[in-house]
């Protein structure tokens, strides 16, 4: 059965990426100040971010930067980034990495992109400068956030004009087809895989957004979320853009810090992922700051866990919105359907979803084997989300297919026993993986725990939490692969756990026990 959306369709614009962003649909005026740095206070308006754009197009032009080319940013998020993001009406693809990426992950991904040139921020220098190497790129092609001249890297205000070059048009088939960004898969599962993002992709996903999301203009956001993460890069790149909100931009989460901006900003509109809504439930000077014109919080990427929701807003009395779990109805132009996973035995209305819609991308960049296996021959993507849908035709993530543990004949989803295990007083960070035992021929769910300042990790906390466990769950769900405690959960920057790494981690460490089943 194939699911549709109860919004009507909607008209997507078939015109690129800086002409629907500048769009200017709810009538701002170009002295708005859109952006603010906030760290150093720094503010871009409106007609700022245009005319930045728009110089720096032709600075770019005048070194040999032309249609179809390649530009890398590595960068933590900062105001200068959203002028980068725009750029690309010079008819180039933007590639955000991630800044905290090794010489060797780096290089592999400029080589794979044919990156052509580089804006880094002289934090990561020394790291770009090593994989451009690799890469065979041109130190002459390396430029900086930064106002001046470092080790003989110009700063890239240096490509600024003192003119301005109108944008690349396109017309609906070329927006449609044309690679807007080239945003890599986190790697939770496997080797990262370049992820072409067209015009059409982001412009439809925004306009999606934009018509079932009550912010707007007099909303203010907080830009703490990666821009090179689709989740940040949409929300916070263009949305916010589109409706002529206000963001302030954090370089990274830190509690103090966002509590301050929320108080001096009056932030009234928040997009975030799981960690960090644990992270205020549980901060206990939150009571100190002004939080009162959060409005909305908006949580995805990852699962929170409906413990967790709850205690959130019983102590802040603020509602979440979810992006992973008990998501709602699919968004206007969206198909859904629900179809089985090969050795899973789930409940009726559950498998895995697969949608298609306009917001959907093109495919994984020199991989056709890896974009033909990701589509039924119905243009339907294979999320890899275990999910169901009830009789509304309300859908609920419950889990990925590939994390799912399968205990003697039984399906375990990670996400349901971590949400529990953070609301053990001891608890400050859980992640659950399986472990596979020779002696009982069946993998085990086991925990890796961070335990809050004041708790010391003994025997007698790791049998108080089992127990805590079983009586909250049922007998295949027990942690029969034990409890190891760790000093952080390793996650990527949208808030995803590594499990990969934990599984090679508890390769290493686990005891396998006698016969538990």
């Amino acid at each position: 059965m194939v699911y549709k959306s109860k919004y009507p369709d909607i008209d997507i614009p078939g015109v690129g990426v800086y002409q629907y962003g500048t769009s200017n649909r709810n009538g701002i005026s170009d002295d708005k100040v859109i952006l603010i740095d906030g760290i150093t206070e720094k503010k871009m308006t409106f007609g700022e971010l245009k005319s930045n754009s728009k110089k720096l197009a032709a600075g770019l032009q005048t070194i040999g930067f032309k249609r179809g080319d390649v530009l890398m940013i590595c960068s933590h998020n900062q105001l200068f980034i959203n002028i980068l993001l725009f750029f690309i009406h010079l008819g180039g693809i933007v590639f955000p990495s991630n800044p905290w990426y090794k010489v060797d992950e780096l290089a592999v991904q400029l080589i794979d992109s044919k990156t052509s040139i580089i804006f880094a921020h002289p934090d990561y220098l020394s790291t770009v400068v090593k994989a451009a190497e690799k890469a065979n790129i041109s130190k002459s092609k390396i430029f900086l956030f930064e106002e001046r001249e470092i080790d003989g890297f110009k700063p890239y205000c240096s490509l600024i004009s003192d003119h301005e070059i109108e944008p690349v048009s396109y017309t609906p088939e070329e927006a449609r087809t044309t690679i807007a960004f080239l945003c890599y898969s986190s790697g939770t599962v496997g080797k990262p895989k370049g992820v072409e993002i067209t015009h059409t992709n982001i412009v439809a996903n925004v306009e999606q957004i934009a018509t079932v999301d009550d912010s707007g203009k007099d909303d203010t956001f907080i830009g703490v979320l990666p821009f090179f993460h689709i989740y940040g890069l949409t929300n916070l790149g263009f949305l916010t853009v589109l409706i002529g909100g206000s963001t302030v931009i954090i370089p990274k989460f830190d509690i103090k810090n966002f509590c301050y901006c929320i108080q001096k900003y009056k932030i009234s509109y928040v997009h975030v992922v799981p960690p960090i809504v644990v992270a205020l439930a549980k901060y206990p000077d939150i009571k100190y700051y002004d939080i009162s014109s959060l409005r909305m919080i908006l949580s995805a990427a990852a699962p929170l866990g409906k413990e967790s929701s709850e205690e959130f807003y019983k102590i802040l009395q603020i509602p979440i919105k979810q992006g992973y779990g008990s998501v709602g109805g699919l968004l206007p132009n969206v198909e859904a359907k629900i179809v089985p996973v090969e050795g899973l035995e789930l409940g009726p209305n559950e498998g895995e979803i697969c949608v298609r819609g306009p917001n959907l991308m093109k495919g994984y960049l020199n991989n056709d084997e890896a974009t033909k296996a990701s589509f039924d021959e119905d243009g339907f993507f294979y999320t890899g989300d275990i999910a169901r849908v009830d009789d509304n035709e309300n859908f609920f993530i419950v889990d990925r297919v590939k994390e799912l543990i399968k205990y003697t004949g039984y399906q375990v989803a990670p996400a349901e026993l971590e949400a529990i295990l953070l609301t053990h007083p001891a608890i400050a960070d859980a992640a659950v993986v399986g472990c596979y035992s020779k002696q009982s021929l069946t993998e085990f769910p086991t925990a890796y725990i961070v335990t809050k300042p004041g708790h010391q990790q003994t025997k007698v906390l790791k049998s108080d939490i089992q127990n805590y466990i079983s009586d909250k769950v049922a007998p295949h769900k027990q942690l029969r692969g034990g409890i190891y405690f760790i000093g952080e959960i390793p996650k990527n920057p949208a808030g995803k756990i590594l499990r990969k790494d934990l599984r090679e981690k508890l390769r290493k460490e686990f005891v396998d026990p006698p016969d538990k089943r």
